[in-house]
C-alpha cells in the first residue's frame, strides 16, 4: 500500500521516523492514533497534495518502521515535541498539524508548547485532555467506553492484543465505528504494521504512560505540566463522530475552554471513531475550506 505514496526518513527528537507524503507546498503534518498506523490518511494525502500542499503522515514514535523510544517513554508532552521537532527536521517553519486519535494529543500538544510553529491545528475524535479526563472521574458512560484504558495498564493486554492473529484490531474498529464497512486491505495492512517487533508494546505504552508518573521523562516535568494548564492560541477545527464509541460527543461541549485563538467544532451525524475515512469526503473540504480561510 505504500507504493502509492513517496516515503522518506527524518531524524527528529533523537528517533528516527519514516512517514508518508505526497506532493509540495506548505507542510500539513497528519498524526494517526491508535489502533491505526499512517495509511491511516491514505484518503487526505493526495487531496491535500493536489491543493498544493506537502502532506506528511509519519508513523509514529513506536509504530514500526519508525523507532521505539529507547526508554520507553510515550508520555504526552514526548509526543508533542515529536511533532515540534517533525517539523523542523522537514525542513519547515510552520505547519498545517492534522492530529486524530493520539494525533490530537500530540498536535494539541504541539500547539501549547511552540504556538508559532502551528499555523492552524485539525483535530479529530479525542477532545483537549483536560475534559477527557475529567470524564474518566466524572462521567458513567466515558468509563465504560474508556474499560481498554485501564485493561491495557496490565501486562496480559500485550498477548490479548496480539491473540488470534490481532482480532482485538477488528472488535476496536468496529466498536468504535460499529457503521463503518471499512476495506479489508485497510485492516490487514494494519495488522502488518502491529504485527512488526515492538509495534503492540509500545502502542500499549502511550496508555502506560497516561497513569503511571514513573513511566514519565523527569526533564519533560514542565513541559507535562503545560499540556493541563496552558491554553491553546492556535486556530483549530475539530471533527467528532456522533456515533464515536470510544469518545463520547457529549464531551466535545466541554473543550471550549482551553482555546482562546478560535475553535471551529463540526459534531458528524451517523460517523464514529474513524471520521476521517468514514466521511472523507465532507472532512477533506471542510479541511480545505480551513486551510485557506
Amino acid at each position: 500500500m505504500e507504493d502509492r505514496f513517496g516515503s522518506g526518513e527524518v531524524l527528529a527528537n533523537k528517533l528516527r521516523f519514516h512517514y508518508l507524503e505526497a506532493g509540495s507546498g506548505p507542510l500539513v503534518l497528519c498524526l494517526h492514533g491508535f489502533p491505526d498506523h499512517a495509511h491511516s490518511y491514505h484518503l487526505q494525502l493526495p487531496i491535500l497534495a493536489a491543493a498544493g500542499f506537502r502532506a506528511v503522515a509519519p508513523f509514529m514514535r513506536g509504530y514500526a518502521p519508525t523507532e521505539a523510544s529507547p526508554a520507553g517513554c510515550y508520555q504526552t508532552a514526548a509526543l508533542a515535541q515529536d511533532v515540534i521537532a517533525l517539523i523542523d527536521a522537514l525542513g519547515a517553519e510552520s505547519a498545517t498539524v492534522i492530529g486524530h486519535d493520539w494525533g490530537a494529543v500530540a498536535a494539541f500538544g504541539a500547539a501549547q508548547l511552540a504556538p508559532a510553529k502551528i499555523s492552524k491545528l485539525i483535530t479529530l475524535s479525542v477532545p483537549h485532555v483536560v475534559p477527557l479526563f475529567q470524564s474518566f472521574i466524572t462521567n458513567p458512560a466515558q468509563q465504560r467506553r474508556s474499560w481498554y484504558l485501564f485493561f491495557f495498564q496490565q501486562a496480559l493486554a500485550d498477548a490479548a492484543v496480539a491473540h488470534d492473529e490481532f482480532a482485538f484490531l477488528d472488535r476496536i474498529w468496529q466498536d468504535w465505528s460499529p457503521r463503518w464497512k471499512y476495506p479489508p486491505e485497510e485492516m490487514a495492512s494494519l495488522k502488518g504494521t502491529f504485527s512488526k517487533t515492538g509495534v503492540v508494546q509500545a502502542a500499549l505504552g502511550y496508555y502506560r504512560c497516561l497513569f503511571n508518573p514513573a513511566l514519565h521523562d523527569p526533564a519533560l516535568t514542565s513541559a507535562q505540566a503545560e499540556l493541563f494548564t496552558k491554553p491553546i492560541v492556535v486556530p483549530t477545527l475539530y471533527f467528532h463522530g456522533a456515533n464515536d464509541g470510544c469518545i463520547g460527543a457529549e464531551l466535545v461541549n466541554d473543550m471550549d475552554g482551553m482555546f482562546v485563538g478560535g475553535l471551529k467544532k463540526i459534531v458528524l451525524p451517523d460517523v464514529g471513531h474513524f471520521v476521517h475515512q468514514e466521511a472523507a469526503d465532507t472532512v477533506n473540504r471542510e479541511i480545505l475550506k480551513w486551510l485557506v480561510s
